[in-house]
């Protein structure tokens, strides 16, 4: 695949939906680190967004775009109806799940039991595609259960292809429906990324975004060789700095955006949403990530569950937070490693201790091997964007659930 095709994708990075996780405000702030990235909402039924508290559900300050509402239903119909709410509330895209494998989502007959009726989520897509004018997009799997990946991929994406979709987010495992939980569901089956790989190959003509596994830049800059997106889940979420460079190394469009400056992008939409009477918890429970592996991290995490969860808790506990990650720069190393530590170049491995402080963050961009002094003032903002491609960290576990 050509390069210039993945880097002209509106979809070249998306940032998952993910289940009480990816709420209006986490999305917010995912926006102060990245312009273009493609956001999700979390998962809404049709029912809900037909009949649901539309205020609520579908609110979203206008700097989220562009943001696509994600829909769970199997119902043509009731899809139209939802799709065009959604439309009209000022949605730049319409996303059906066909993907998340929960018992709840399954007794609806929606997310990745719909892997076994291709008929009908192509006729779901015909009818909301001619339904609406901004693109109506799908979210997959490889399969479930005992299918064989090949048909079920290829065959769905078939389907709905011929009624007009252009646009397919493939996770690149299979679900089980039965025995696995939602969270054993991300993680147990095998990753098949050459199956995806393979579906744009065959289908140059079609839009072809992977998610699954996908733990940094490097990560995703690996995957844009053979498809036209990636898409982040956790790895977004639990080490959100990580999209502070995404611009600038997956579409060469401006330069970093560090820890220290989306705070400061932050909290003006943090105090008019006080303002609202929005509780600060809401806001700043999708902050604590933002510094991991920098010094006084957990620190900051502390300030912000503690003190951020009191009643008319304020701005001044995201200030306080962040002059603590201050502190906690001088006079220290990054990762609690020897006094002298050398950072590896691009696509070398980690010192374990290095390791243990990097979690899922990544530098700017490669550079020459360089030493540290713990004796000296080192840059928090340089500090809290490390190589997550360079460490062989795991993702840390959570509650996501996510199609």
């Amino acid at each position: 695949m050509s390069s210039k095709t993945s880097e002209t994708s509106a979809h070249r990075l998306c940032v998952a939906p993910m289940m009480d996780w990816t709420d209006r405000h986490c999305r917010r702030l995912h926006r102060t680190l990245t312009r273009r990235a493609q956001l999700y909402t979390e998962m809404l039924t049709a029912e809900a967004v037909i009949h649901g508290d539309r205020a609520r559900l579908l609110a979203f300050d206008p700097d989220e775009h562009p943001l696509a509402l994600q829909l769970g239903g199997a119902d043509p119909a009731r899809l139209v109806l939802a799709a065009r709410i959604g439309e009209e509330a000022g949605f730049d895209e319409i996303n059906l799940n066909v993907g998340c494998p929960s018992d709840r989502v399954q007794s609806g007959r929606f997310g990745a039991c719909l892997m076994t009726e291709p008929q009908l989520v192509a006729d779901c897509m015909a009818a909301i595609g001619a339904a609406v004018s901004i693109p109506a997009t799908v979210k997959c799997r490889l399969g479930v259960d005992d299918q064989d990946p090949e048909t079920a991929l290829f065959g769905l994406v078939d389907g709905c292809a011929a009624a007009g979709v252009q646009v397919f987010v493939v996770h690149a495992r299979k679900a089980w429906l039965a025995g696995l939980s939602p969270k054993q569901n991300r993680e147990i089956p095998p990753l098949d990324y050459e199956i995806v790989r393979r579906l744009k190959r065959e289908r140059p003509r079609l839009t072809v975004v992977v998610n699954g596994g996908i733990a940094s830049l490097y990560d995703a800059e690996a995957h844009l060789a053979h498809v036209d997106g990636v898409m982040l889940g956790r790895a977004a979420y639990h080490g959100p700095s990580l999209l502070g460079d995404a611009d600038a190394r997956l579409f060469g469009d401006g330069a970093g955006v560090s820890p220290r400056e989306a705070v400061a992008r932050f909290l003006p939409y943090v105090r008019a949403e006080l303002a609202r009477g929005t509780r600060l918890a809401a806001m700043t429970r999708h902050m604590l990530g933002l510094f991991g592996g920098a010094p006084g991290a957990r620190t900051w995490r502390r300030i912000l569950t503690v003190e951020g969860a009191r009643p008319g808790a304020g701005v001044e506990v995201i200030e306080r937070a962040l002059e603590a990650v201050t502190a906690g720069s001088v006079d220290r190393d990054p990762v609690g490693a020897p006094a002298s530590v050398a950072w590896p170049r691009q696509g070398e491995r980690c010192s374990p201790a290095l390791a243990r402080g990097h979690r899922s963050r990544n530098r700017p961009a490669a550079q020459p091997s360089r030493t540290i002094d713990a004796a000296a003032s080192i840059d928090i903002d340089v500090v809290s964007r490390t190589c997550a491609e360079n460490c062989a960290m795991s993702a840390k576990p959570s509650k996501m659930r996510g199609g």
